[in-house]
């Protein structure tokens, strides 16, 4: 039987680039320099992700483009593009300690500080001022919280929990983010 690999995505395969069968890459990685060090990826095509081995990489104004063995024309590489690229989990980039993927967050049980559940963690948004976490309630629905440090009191992703400071976040009765006015 063959092993099972979970996959994390790492980019998405852009437009082509020149007539060699090249692809730009939109990275979903805050390690675009990792594409340079790779020789084979995942892409997704339908429901499964098939191997490639990368014969060339390089950088250009910060973003990676590839090209892959066997895909040597404009027309092979037009084929392509559109497609979600991911490496196994196991060989993502080690982050710095305190610091955790997102893939690693998702599903969390997410409890205040007297070790009331408030929900599961569905989802962090990305904003400019902070990550908002995105908690689904008991009740199925759905809360805010920020993603700093006065809030996130504990994050421990082997036991699948987070802690939280939810005072002056929003109410344990309150219906839904959009049912509370400004509430976020």
């Amino acid at each position: 039987m063959a092993e099972i690999l979970e996959y994390v995505r790492v980019g998405w395969l852009g437009r082509t680039r020149g007539v060699a069968g090249d692809l730009w890459v939109t990275p979903d990685t805050d390690f675009p320099e990792r594409f340079r060090d790779l020789t084979e990826i995942y892409i997704r095509d339908r429901d499964q992700y098939v191997r490639f081995a990368i014969s060339g990489a390089e950088l250009i104004g910060g973003r990676p483009v590839l090209h892959f063995e066997g895909i040597d024309s404009i027309e092979d590489a037009r084929r392509m593009t559109n497609r979600e690229l991911a490496v196994p989990r196991d060989q993502v980039v080690a982050l710095p300690e305190g610091s955790h993927y997102i893939f690693e967050l998702i599903g969390c049980d997410v409890y205040d500080e007297t070790g009331t559940l408030i929900g599961v963690l569905q989802n962090v948004e990305t904003y400019p001022a902070n990550d908002m976490y995105v908690i689904r309630t008991p009740d199925g629905k759905y809360r805010h919280a920020p993603v700093a440090r006065p809030f996130v009191r504990e994050i421990d992703t082997a036991g699948k929990r987070i802690v939280i400071d939810r005072s002056g976040l929003f109410e344990a009765t309150s219906a839904s983010p959009t049912d509370a006015g400004n509430e976020v």
